[in-house]
This record gives C-alpha cells, sequence and structure tokens, in this order.
C-alpha cells in the first residue's frame, strides 16, 4: 500500500446544555501499517457517557492494535466499564474499522448505525454477519479496498436528527439511506476525509435546527493515493543560493506553488519563462492577485496569501468551520488551501530566510497584534 495513504476526519456535535460530548474517536497507526479507528457511544450524555465512551475507544483501539481477538476486547470492555448507578448499566457502542497494508478492511459494530462504504461515488452495503460474544450481537465485514473507497462511521445522533424538539420534522429521524443519498454527492468530488465529516455534520446541525438533541460524531476514513505538494516562499538568506534553492525545489514531483513576488521573479528567471500578472484577485479583493509562471502549478502573493493560508489551516485542524470560504472561492488563498488540505497528502515546505523578507514577516505579524 505503499503508493496509498489513509486519511481520516472526525468532529461531533454536542448535545444542547451540555459541556462535554458522550462520544469519542480513538485512532492508531501501527509499526506495520494497520490503521485502527473506533468510534465509542457512551450511555446517556454528558460527563459518564462521555467516560464511557472514551474508555472503550481507548481500550479497544490498544487491544486491536496488539491483535487482541474481539471477543477478549468486548469481555474487557464489559469488565472494566464503570456501572451508571441510575441505569445500572455499563454501556457503550462502538464501531471498529481496522484498515490493513494489505489493503483489506475489517469493520466490527456493536449498536452502532451501520458504516456507510462508498465507491467510486455510490453506496456499497456490505454483507455482515452476526456473532454472539457475551450476549452481545456483534456484527462483522470484511472488504478488499480500491483507492478513494471512502467509510463513513457515525454515532446514533446522526440518523435522529430531526426527531428530537426543536429539529426538522423528520417522523423517523435523517435515516441512514437519506444520509448514503446525501453524501453520494459529495463522496467523488475529491474532498478530503476532513471536509466530508464537515459537510454530513453541517448538515446534521441544519436538521437538528442548531440544537442538537443528541451527541453526533462521524468520522470518514478515505483511502488515497499519495499526492506531494511543494510550496516556496521567501527568497534564500545568500542570493547565491537562489539556483541550488530552485533546482532542490523543482526536483521533486507533484505540483509546485510559488509564493512572494521576489520569489516568483527568481522562479521564473530560473525557468527561463516570463512572471504575469493577473488583476483579478477572485472573489476575496483582499487578497493580492495570482501571477502565472509556465511549469508551476500556482503563483500568489507572499505574506499576506499565506496570513490567510495559516487562519484557514488553524481552523482546520480544529473546528473546520472556515472549510466554505476556502473549498469553492477562487483566489490565491483559497486555491493553496484546497492543494494543501484537499489534494496534498504529503507537504514540502520550503522557506527562504532572507534578512528581508524575515522583516516583513515580523512587520505582518505585528500589525495583526497591534491595537486599532
Amino acid at each position: 500500500m505503499n503508493d496509498l495513504c489513509v486519511d481520516v476526519g472526525f468532529n461531533s456535535l454536542i448535545k444542547k446544555n451540555e459541556v462535554l460530548c458522550g462520544d469519542n474517536v480513538s485512532t492508531i497507526t501501527c509499526e506495520d501499517g494497520t490503521f485502527i479507528a473506533v468510534l465509542a457511544d457512551g450511555l446517556g450524555s454528558g460527563v459518564k457517557a462521555c467516560i464511557l465512551s472514551t474508555l472503550t475507544s481507548k481500550i479497544i483501539s490498544t487491544m486491536v492494535s496488539e491483535n487482541i481477538d474481539i471477543s477478549e476486547c468486548v469481555k474487557t470492555i464489559a469488565a472494566t466499564l464503570p456501572i451508571c448507578q441510575v441505569r445500572g448499566l455499563a454501556y457503550s457502542t462502538f464501531t471498529i474499522l481496522k484498515i490493513l497494508p494489505t489493503q483489506e478492511a475489517e469493520i466490527f459494530q456493536y449498536d452502532n448505525p451501520d458504516v456507510i462504504f462508498m465507491r467510486d461515488g455510490k453506496n456499497v452495503e456490505l454483507p455482515y454477519v452476526s456473532m454472539n460474544i457475551d450476549g452481545k450481537e456483534i456484527t462483522h465485514t470484511k472488504v478488499k479496498l480500491l483507492e478513494n473507497d471512502t467509510f463513513i462511521l457515525m454515532s446514533d445522533g446522526v440518523i435522529h436528527a430531526g426527531v428530537q424538539a426543536g429539529g426538522m420534522s423528520y417522523a423517523f429521524g435523517w435515516e441512514r439511506e437519506n444520509i448514503v443519498d446525501y453524501m453520494e454527492i459529495f463522496s467523488d468530488v475529491g474532498f478530503s476525509a476532513k471536509t466530508l465529516c464537515s459537510i454530513l455534520l453541517d448538515e446534521c446541525y441544519a436538521k437538528y435546527s442548531g440544537s442538537p438533541g443528541d451527541d453526533s460524531t462521524v468520522c470518514v476514513v478515505k483511502l488515497r493515493k499519495r499526492n506531494q505538494v511543494n510550496l516556496l516562499i521567501g527568497p534564500p538568506e545568500n542570493p547565491d543560493d537562489c539556483d541550488r534553492m530552485m533546482s532542490l525545489f523543482f526536483s521533486k514531483g507533484g505540483k509546485h506553488i510559488v509564493c512572494g513576488g521576489t520569489t516568483s521573479k527568481i522562479a521564473a528567471k530560473y525557468l527561463g519563462k516570463p512572471l504575469k500578472v493577473s488583476l483579478d484577485s477572485g472573489d476575496d479583493p483582499s487578497i493580492p492577485a495570482k501571477g502565472e509562471i509556465e511549469g508551476v502549478d500556482l503563483v500568489t502573493e507572499g505574506v499576506i496569501t499565506m496570513n490567510r493560508v495559516l487562519e484557514y489551516a488553524k481552523d482546520h485542524i480544529g473546528e473546520n468551520a472556515l472549510y466554505g470560504d476556502w473549498s469553492y472561492k477562487r483566489g490565491g488563498a483559497a486555491e493553496i488551501a484546497r492543494m494543501l488540505f484537499d489534494e496534498a497528502t504529503d507537504i514540502n515546505f520550503y522557506v527562504g530566510r532572507s534578512d528581508g523578507y524575515k522583516l516583513l514577516c515580523r512587520k505582518s505579524r505585528k500589525s495583526r497584534t497591534s491595537e486599532p
């Protein structure tokens, strides 16, 4: 699986009036390349549910990574989870996804909604077999994977969207088949796992009319082909190193992004191609216009553009609330964000250390932190 990699993105909506989420996702990548994701949903909501789901996901993911049989995992969970004094139960649902280096996936499920499996933009229903472990019905399946195959794991809060008070009118909730229809629209567009997760949770939030009646968690796992992106910003500290830096930068495979006016001029000179500047700044007039050099995939301004990309990046690793700003917009910052967040699996940054460029960066940071 050297030319393929696992792309994962997960997030949650917390039940209204609660501080902690009762769902938890744990992921592990083993030394041999085996990837494991566990989504657990603790009984109830709030602190107790959070403890139950966290213990479940952490214990199961650790045990599965050590190749311990699923029956032992279930028995360990039953013996470990604290018993709720109100309900007299120690209970957490779970979904286990295990992807092997042989490009084979294995799924175990207990009381969570069935995993959605997308291939070539269409849902594929997987054949499950049931097993009884300590009175619990566990469903199990295996599937051989292809590039861009996508799994959507979710807690029952997602399929209950709209049922609870305050939500849109769905007599039986936002049923799994409706979620399948909705996600088929986006699954084959080229979005990353993180963006697909955000798209689904945003719609779930809308179905709840902004007031989630239950913890709702989505974990998207996608098998992607490795895609390298190289980004160059700033001239080298020693002007004599320009050709060496450009030679190293352009020798790398994949797409190439050049940021900054001076850096673009150096790249154009090295390639022997003219630097063309567009007057179109795209959808955001606050971001300088792009440029164009034959042999370079994207040419942009430097500090202002990259500051916006940094804002997008900080949000992307968290709530990803700004994905709508960069997923569809035209302009340098949005295009860099798409290439880095949605397209790239491996990124090489080449950052010049010239005194003039470092001074410019310091001035930019100062302007963003100074009082109005």
